[in-house]
């Protein structure tokens, strides 16, 4: 076979090879184009045009807006701080995802702790802890609300009142402050099982060698766990508190479930809900999802240059 010859087939392989991967990735390229990537500019789109129910049917003709939305959201009240009592969407979203995200992890090293341990019924302890994580949300939601009635056959109230701690009944997730504390409990009851199979995981594969060695020099337990298991967690915790600030933040059904977000507990993706499908005000809510975008973005970037960074 010629030299030339061989060149030709050669790139003939190569384009055959470059056809075929084309191919394969043409199929999640396309999804990837359809359901993010446009939908995402889109919104950008959307969030600079007054679009509503009078400029959907054509939404490409809506007049354009510039900042007029993103001005409309920041003045707007339920959006803005106005006192500790009514913090608005900003900053209460920022409250409940890093207390979410903060009690989650402690919660799922305390579970992870004692998991580590070996004890008679520890598999049977270990499905019980990841109940939370892989039940149905509706369902735990409900399971809330009738066990936070506000009625005196709630749970909760009727407890309180049989033990004469209380007289009347309470409306937990009507009350301002106790509401949000509530919905912030929730959200580290149902996600710390996640936590914990991450630090579960970390846990057993640290070496024995520097226990042995600090028992060797006398160090208690909880010497043991301050200068040994936690630098070895620190960058699985820190991954964790990365991901579940970011999942938090965006988090929309387990606030509608339980309060609609109200009393004290509307947060961003409640806020940009309300706009773009109960006040039909599209532009609006494109807006709010932008700024929150913007926030998480801050977030992250914080996030990762304190608790990711390297010592030294």
């Amino acid at each position: 076979m010629k030299l030339s010859d061989r060149k030709i087939k050669a790139g003939t392989l190569k384009l055959r090879e470059r056809g075929l991967a084309w191919t394969l990735i043409a199929p999640t390229a396309i999804i990837v184009l359809g359901l993010v990537i446009f939908p995402a500019i889109f919104n950008i789109w959307i969030s600079f045009h007054k679009v509503n129910l009078g400029t959907l049917q054509n939404v490409f003709s809506a007049p354009f807006n510039g900042l007029g939305n993103y001005l409309n959201v920041i003045k707007d009240f339920s959006f803005k701080f106005q006192n500790i009592k009514n913090m608005g969407a900003a900053v209460t979203s920022i409250v409940y995802s890093l207390l979410s995200t903060v009690l989650t992890l402690v919660f799922g090293l305390i579970a992870a702790l004692l998991l580590n341990r070996p004890f008679k019924g520890r598999g049977l302890t270990r499905a019980i802890f990841l109940f939370p994580y892989i039940a149905p949300i509706v369902s735990v939601a409900f399971v809330w609300r009738w066990i936070l009635d506000p009625r005196p056959s709630g749970v909760v109230n009727d407890l309180l009142m049989r033990l004469g701690a209380i007289d009347m009944p309470i409306a937990y997730l009507a009350t301002r402050g106790l509401a949000l504390l509530l919905v912030i409990s929730f959200e580290a009851w149902r996600y710390f099982p996640f936590a914990m199979l991450m630090i579960l995981a970390r846990l057993q594969a640290i070496d024995d060698t520097p226990y042995e060695a600090a028992e060797v020099d006398g160090a208690n337990n909880w010497k043991k766990f301050v200068y040994i298991t936690l630098p070895e967690l620190r960058y699985v915790m820190g991954a964790i508190f990365v991901l579940r600030l970011l999942w938090t933040f965006n988090k929309f059904d387990d606030i509608f479930l339980l309060t609609g977000g109200g009393f004290g507990t509307k947060v961003m993706p409640i806020l940009t809900y309300e706009f773009s499908f109960r006040m039909f005000n599209f532009g609006k809510g494109a807006a709010a999802a932008m700024i929150q975008l913007v926030i998480v973005l801050i977030f992250m970037v914080v996030t990762l240059r304190v608790v990711m960074k390297e010592e030294g």
